[in-house]
């Protein structure tokens, strides 16, 4: 099974993948796959640096380019575990190319919803290098996500998750959602 989580910057996916490595489902992020991309280019893990290595790659490779770069990441962990998450999605394309290069998988589409006040909070909070430092920056960055094609892929999410309240409350429904999947309880190494 592929666990594919998806969500605007600073929705809270990555409290998803936490808790679902406790159960032992391992995970690739999109994010990283981008980032590196970025170190092995030379270009700074600024906003703008990582808009354009985003761009570019979309330019070379397609708009599921990221997708493609991740697959034998996912391969990899496919061999050793029943599930795999991958944090990240951004495009319906993404998804179809999952789909395509993994036939035999389930494909889960797990959706993370939080209100753009409170995802900017936590953005700051988190301070990585290419979050956006101002309101102005955040806003280019949900646009730049929008035209991706975010809208689309949570638009036909599985599961929707809400996080807007206390970060207990959100835990519970992702240990829920984990209990629906078949992930407790079940060590996902094979």
């Amino acid at each position: 099974m592929i666990i594919c989580v998806v969500g605007m910057p600073g929705s809270g996916k990555g409290q998803i993948v936490k808790i679902f490595e406790k159960y032992g489902v391992p995970h690739v992020s999109m994010g990283d796959v981008v980032r590196e991309e970025a170190d092995k280019r030379g270009i700074p893990r600024t906003p703008e640096g990582m808009n354009s290595v985003s761009i570019q790659l979309r330019q070379e490779l397609g708009d599921n380019a990221v997708a493609k770069l991740t697959i034998p990441k996912v391969r990899e962990l496919l061999r050793k575990h029943k599930a795999v998450v991958i944090d990240g999605v951004r495009s319906l394309d993404e998804i179809q190319t999952f789909k395509d290069a993994f036939p035999e998988e389930k494909i889960i589409i797990v959706a993370v919803h939080s209100s753009p006040k409170k995802r900017f909070e936590r953005l700051k909070r988190r301070g990585r290098s290419d979050d956006p430092k101002t309101w102005r920056e955040f806003e280019a960055r949900d646009w730049k996500e929008l035209k991706f094609g975010i809208g689309g892929v949570i638009a036909l999410a599985d599961y929707l998750i809400v996080n807007e309240n206390h970060i207990s409350e959100y835990r519970e429904e992702i240990e829920k959602l984990a209990e629906k999947l078949g992930l407790k309880g079940d060590k996902t190494t094979s």
